[in-house]
């Protein structure tokens, strides 16, 4: 069981580290020894839990949709909301995300790597967030399910990616609330609009209210 464990952590530790490079470096320019670098295990260690750079990348990118989950919320649009903010929130500091959105974005990576893969498998969560708000009445009837999370997701992409061109993401959550603004009322039914919260800071609240085990309420 010890052996396990330590076998797991030292996964994580090269995950971690591999995300830190390849966002600093991107993936073309990223090698091996760098990653050990920054992860201080053995080449041994990382050849056993990824054989190649493209297994490592892959590894990076497939941890990307599991570092946007939050707390559920009773509202579900609040909760594809809050999704956003987070998300946007952990992009500053996570050296992981931070390296598996730079690898999503990145069109040198080699056909091996599905860096595609996180745009499809964020569509498909917000679709399935956006049928639950449905069945519970908080969508306009004119909603397209599907077009509406890829524009949510494009839109996403476009905006972080802006976000960190111009201000190194500093000014991210303002530019995640601008997005909302805009976007919210083609979606949600009238009723509800007040009540939902899109506000700059609104990652940094529910991230604070899950590690105190409180609800953050869309009117918060």
């Amino acid at each position: 069981m010890a052996r396990q464990e330590r076998a797991v952590r030292t996964r994580r530790t090269i995950v971690e580290a591999a995300g830190a490079v390849f966002d600093e470096h991107g993936y073309a320019a990223t090698t091996i020894a760098m990653v050990l670098e920054r992860a201080e295990v053995t080449k041994g260690a990382l050849y056993f839990h990824f054989p190649s750079k493209e297994s490592l990348a892959q590894a990076v990118l497939d941890e990307q949709l599991s570092l946007g989950d939050v707390p559920p919320h009773p509202c579900k649009l609040q909760e594809i909301v809050d999704m956003t903010f987070v998300f946007g929130h952990r992009l500053r500091s996570n050296a992981l995300l931070k390296g598996s959105v730079r690898l999503t974005l990145d069109q040198c990576a080699p056909p091996g790597v599905d860096h595609s893969g996180p745009f499809r498998q964020w569509s498909d969560r917000v679709v399935e967030m956006l049928q639950d708000a449905r069945d519970q009445g908080e969508l306009l009837p004119t909603v397209q399910l599907r077009d509406t999370a890829d524009l949510l997701v494009g839109a996403f992409s476009g905006v972080q990616l802006m976000s960190r061109a111009l201000h190194g993401r500093e000014d991210l959550g303002h530019r995640i609330s601008v997005l909302w603004a805009h976007l919210l009322p083609s979606i949600a039914v009238p009723g509800l609009l007040s009540g939902l919260d899109s506000r700059p800071d609104r990652g940094t609240r529910v991230l604070a209210s899950a590690e105190s085990g409180e609800l953050v309420g869309a009117e918060a």
